[in-house]
């Protein structure tokens, strides 16, 4: 053997020897020193601030290791009170590290105005998509004889008329007036005894008027007012025949209005009711 085998041996070791020890070195950083110093592996989940007022949110977030930072500008939502949180990065529910910095925007400390647009003549659902782009609220709808079906009639803040270009603030509830789709105009009731119900839906019809409830009797009487030769009104009753209108409310001694419902009484045909009944709706132009 010669000399020089030892010192290759000796050699070896210690490299062998120094290589261990880099690796336990590696090892000792990245899985014990590290995850010390940097708490890898320790995240937390963001809690949901939305709401919260600044005031309470310094204790809130030290309470779970965390900071914020209020973000310049602001936002405005009717739902929360002002300087509460309205939005928040990261989001809740994220995971983080201890001592994370959260992004927050607060609610206005007063909501900004808005104009009020004119939105007398236009339907109700154009109206709420109006208002909805504004930032405001519907408020109480009221209806009103008027033609013109959901349609608006007058516009309302607080319970006072609102007009074109008005400022309000923002959120605020708008309360409408709005047509009813039948007007107010009234008439004196036509007379539609002894009619049969084909009959009356036709004469009704051309009132405007809607069928109400109709009710079958085995039997009714026809009560008719008539003029006596000495000018006296006198009173006749006679029994109707089946299929025919014995009574009706309102009745001829009445007013009505156009679109409401009348209610039929018809005497039975052969003691079974008609199955069908007419049906009696406004007719548009």
């Amino acid at each position: 053997m010669s000399k020089s085998e030892p010192g290759k041996k000796e050699l070896l070791m210690h490299v062998g020897i120094a290589g261990l020890a880099s690796i336990g070195i590696l090892l000792f950083v990245f899985y014990i020193y590290l995850p010390i110093t940097t708490n890898h592996g320790e995240s937390m989940t963001v809690p949901n601030l939305e709401g919260i007022l600044l005031d309470d949110l310094g204790e809130f977030l030290e309470e779970r290791d965390l900071r914020y930072e209020v973000e310049p500008d602001s936002g405005y939502s009717p739902k929360f009170p002002p300087l509460a949180v309205l939005k928040q990065f990261p989001l809740a529910e994220a995971k983080v590290k201890e001592g994370r910095k959260i992004y927050i925007t607060l609610n206005a400390s007063k909501p900004p105005v808005v104009k009020m647009p004119s939105l007398i003549q236009r339907s109700l659902k154009n109206a709420q998509l109006e208002l909805r782009s504004l930032g405001l609220l519907l408020g109480e709808i009221r209806y009103k004889p008027d033609f013109a079906l959901n349609t608006i009639l007058g516009q309302y803040y607080k319970g006072k008329k609102l007009k074109a270009g008005e400022e309000i603030p923002k959120g605020s509830k708008i309360d409408f007036e709005v047509g009813d789709g039948l007007g107010n105009q009234t008439f004196q009731m036509m007379n539609l005894t002894d009619m049969d119900l084909d009959e009356a839906v036709f004469v009704m019809r051309g009132y405007g008027l809607k069928l109400g409830d109709v009710f079958y009797e085995k039997e009714g009487k026809i009560i008719k007012e008539k003029e006596a030769s000495n000018g006296e009104a006198v009173i006749e009753s006679i029994e109707a025949e089946p299929g025919r209108v014995f009574k009706h409310t309102p009745n001829a001694k009445n007013k009505a209005r156009i679109g409401q419902e009348i209610d039929l009484w018809i005497v039975e045909v052969d003691s079974t009711k008609i199955e069908e009944i007419p049906t009696l709706d406004l007719v548009s132009d």
